[in-house]
């Protein structure tokens, strides 16, 4: 036997250099792009319901990890933070400034708030004259009221927004409905020191299957934690500032909504017993209506616990479910209900029906119309006209109706398309809040046509429009469509003949800014003067490109080149593909080219478009479409089609000769990680990979993920096929793996990047593994962001630009 302390030395004297130490802390991303994230995003605006007066809301830039890491609460697939009893901070896109500008005369007012302030949900009363919104304490949330002369106070202390927007306008805009945290909760209550017993869950042969939830209650403390945080109280707040009233008990109440007549309230609430492996909005749920005092008056349904939903894309819950108010009447509840009994695989005429219940409701519901489809969505418009949207998923079918709702019971087809179907799209009526403040449709003068607008994509690009699209045959007449070099969508219309028109305008060299059009005589007038936030990117080129795939399929990206490059005087550059799947059932849709030439780009957080500063040509999104045809499921050719989609694209920016063979790497962000990794181990087309935030081993995602329904042990074969952890022996090129640490995406835990890397390390690969603590699926910090985009600029440079030329026979020729 050797002696232990001679196999140390042994080993040690034959073992190769261990790998020097890894630098901790935040790196800064090299320069132009430090600069870059620094300025201040362009401002939000929202247009008042009048369309006299648009909020422009300042975003604050990315938060600082001190931000990002504050404790948070994870509790039925909600964050939330539980100093103020709001959502996590990277769950807001936190605004710090607000002023009102007059549309007609360009006049702007600032608005008078507190020093350093951060707020969020700003929404417009019915009447167009304040804006409400929820502005963050140290100790809570308050709301605030903010009026078109520049003044603001706040209302009301101690929100609840655990589960969302805490508040409703009424429809006379004199009181918010506001949800508060319960006035008598006492102090939170600590996890159990020792443990009272087992954690046990059972099912006795009931067909019971779940995805991959993220952030689910774990244990009793968790129940306890979830009432505490998330139970709230409804109140009546006057903005005359009376007393708040109290409506109702206290509950875990995760929606409510004021009837258009302001005398009806419209709950859900839940209730118990709770899951482990479900999400809280699939808890047993109660809907129904009270008075607006708090008087129970009709309990719609009462739902049970969702735990034997099909996994089916289009599967639903069982009895009355999506109930809302109709817009255009005073107090009529619409819902929809399975006639399938929530699984759309069962062979039945229609799948769906709509029911229709007016006040006081003690009247049996009435039939709206019966739906081929699952229901998707229903746009109000007047006592004789509604339009109801249902699709099916399995086929990506489309179907628009048009109801009447004064005489109830059928439905008339309008339209049947493929969703996917850029070039068809007919566009979405125009809608408008109505006095109540809900949303209806915009009907032309005479009423027999209504105001539509759509993105008018072509393979030239896309050219909005606006349409009156008439009622009796769904004829569309063009009003106004915006012409090259601009993207110009509709807004709003500014008169009762939508004669003058609010648009938003930009270019590839113009940054967005709002103009008011008049649609006759096409003079636009600029109403906002939004500047460029990155000037340095104004050289950029930008350009669509089209290629085949070998089976002829047409295909498309879109190239960016750096500023000042010239492709004789530089020769090819070092090019990154930056990609992500889609599925499609019909080659026709998948192969369509909309040319993004009239769009303004500017890359924010950690675009891979930062790399155009570094040296890099990037083909953003080149087309990699996985078609199931006739009936076939896309993934069972999906290994196939991705490295055909990969092949044709680099053929194609080769061909162009502004990219180098020998130095193409390959990127994506989620399932464009999964892309990453599969393309990796299946081709020698690239030097180096970049996967972000990704899932790799489809066995721990054995109920169906992105577009696949089908569960591991109906597709076995498919899902050991398509998981790259299956193959991580085959990739020997270099690759960077980059994860959030609080990953809140479904099926993206961070074990997938962990077990991916311990694979790739024990098979010998060039891997690098980089967890960003406390990020979510997207990177939200400012440290997190930087050090991302200097990581990815680091590996292409060392593995990409600056690698030295394949050898004969060796990588990337060897194709």
């Amino acid at each position: 036997m050797i002696p232990t302390s001679l196999l140390a030395a042994l080993l040690s004297a034959t073992a190769p250099a261990s790998s020097p130490a890894l630098k901790s802390g935040y790196h800064m991303p090299p320069a132009p792009i430090a600069r870059i994230l620094a300025a201040p995003p362009t401002p939000m605006v929202r247009v008042s319901p009048d369309h006299q007066t648009m909020a422009l809301l300042g975003r604050e830039n990315l938060p600082t990890i001190a931000n990002v890491s504050k404790p948070i609460l994870r509790l039925g697939g909600y964050r939330i933070d539980p100093a103020t009893n709001g959502p996590a901070e990277v769950r807001v896109q936190w605004l710090d400034s607000l002023s009102f500008q007059d549309v007609a005369s360009g006049k702007v007012t600032p608005v008078r708030l507190p020093a350093d302030v951060r707020f969020f949900a700003p929404y417009w009363s019915p009447d167009g004259k304040r804006l409400a919104l929820i502005v963050q304490q140290p100790d809570g949330l308050v709301l605030w009221v903010a009026e078109r002369d520049g003044s603001a106070r706040p209302l009301v202390t101690g929100l609840n927004a655990a589960f969302g927007t805490p508040y409703d306008w009424t429809p006379d805009s004199r009181a918010l409905i506001v949800r508060r945290v319960k006035a008598d909760r006492g102090a939170p209550p600590v996890a159990f020191g020792t443990p009272t017993g087992p954690i046990v869950e059972e099912n006795i042969g009931r067909v019971a299957a779940a995805r991959t939830y993220q952030d689910l209650l774990q244990n009793a403390t968790d129940e306890a934690l979830f009432e505490h945080y998330f139970t709230g109280q409804l109140e009546r707040v006057p903005l005359d500032g009376s007393t708040p009233r109290a409506i109702g008990a206290p509950g875990l109440i995760t929606h409510f909504s004021v009837s258009p007549d302001g005398r009806y309230l419209l709950t859900e609430t839940l209730k118990r017993p709770y899951s482990y492996l479900l999400p809280a909005p699939l808890f047993p749920t109660v809907i129904a209506v009270s008075t607006l005092d708090g008087q129970p008056v009709k309990t719609i349904a009462d739902r049970p616990l969702a735990d034997d939903l099909p996994v089916d894309f289009d599967a639903t819950v069982k009895g009355p479910r999506e109930v809302e108010w109709r817009s255009d009447a005073p107090a009529t509840l619409l819902w929809a209900e399975a006639l399938d009994g929530g699984d759309p695989k069962a062979n039945v005429p229609f799948h769906d029906r709509l029911w229709m219940q007016a006040a006081p409701f003690d009247a049996a519901p009435v039939k709206l119309a019966d739906l081929q489809n699952r229901f998707a969505r229903i746009l109000w418009g007047r006592g004789d006209h509604a339009l109801v949207i249902d699709r099916k998923w399995k086929t990506r079918t489309e179907r628009r109706s048009a109801v009447d709702p004064s005489r109830p019971g059928t439905a008339r087809l309008i339209a049947e398309r493929n969703y996917q179907d850029k070039y068809g799209d007919p566009g979405m009526p125009l809608l408008e809040d109505n006095a109540a403040g809900k949303p209806v449709m915009r009907y032309t003068p005479d009423g027999r046509a209504l105001f539509v607008s759509g993105e008018g994509a072509t393979r030239e690009g896309s050219f909005p429009f606006l349409d009156r699209q008439a009622l009796a045959d769904g004829k569309a007449t063009r009003l106004w469509v915006a012409k090259a070099p601009y993207y110009e969508d509709v807004v709003a219309l500014l008169d009762e003949g939508g004669s003058r028109i609010l648009t938003r305008r930009e270019s590839a060299k113009e940054t967005p800014n709002y103009f008011i059009r008049t649609v006759k005589t096409g003079k636009a007038k600029a109403v906002t003067a939004f500047t460029d936030p990155a000037p340095i990117f104004a050289g950029v080129t930008q350009k669509t490109i089209t290629y085949a795939r070998a089976d002829g399929l047409p295909l498309s990206g879109t190239l960016y080149l750096p500023a000042g490059y010239e492709p004789k005087r530089d020769g090819p550059l070092p090019t990154l593909l930056w990609a992500y799947p889609a599925e499609y059932t019909d080659p026709k849709v998948a192969g369509q080219t909309v040319d993004q030439g009239n769009r303004f780009t500017r890359p924010r957080g950690s675009s891979h478009l930062f790399m155009l500063t570094q040296g890099y040509a990037v083909l953003d999104g080149p087309a990699m479409p996985i078609i199931g045809a006739n009936g076939a499921e896309p993934n069972d050719t999906y290994i196939e089609q991705l490295k055909a989609d990969a092949e044709a694209a680099v053929d194609a920016v080769v061909k162009l000769g502004v990219a180098d063979r020998h130095r193409l790497a390959v990127g994506g962000h989620s399932y464009g990680a999964f892309m990453t990794a599969n393309l990796l181990a299946h081709t020698d087309l690239f030097r180096a990979g970049i996967a972000r935030s990704g899932a790799y081993n489809r066995t721990l995602t054995p109920f169906g993920f992105q577009s696949e329904q089908r569960t591991y042990w109906q597709a076995t074969d498919i899902y050991t096929k398509m998981s790259p952890f299956t193959f991580a022996h085959r990739i020997n090129e270099p690759m960077l793996l980059i994860h959030g640490g609080a990953d809140d995406n479904q099926g993206t835990f961070p074990v997938q990047s962990e077990r991916f890397y311990a694979a790739l390390k024990g098979n010998g690969a060039t891997v690098r593994y980089v967890v960003l603590p406390n990020e979510p699926h997207g990177y939200r910090a400012m440290e997190s962001t930087g050090h991302t985009l200097w990581e990815m600029a680091h590996w292409l440079d060392r593995y990409v630009k600056n690698a030295p030329a394949p050898v004969a026979g060796g990588r990337p020729e060897a194709q």
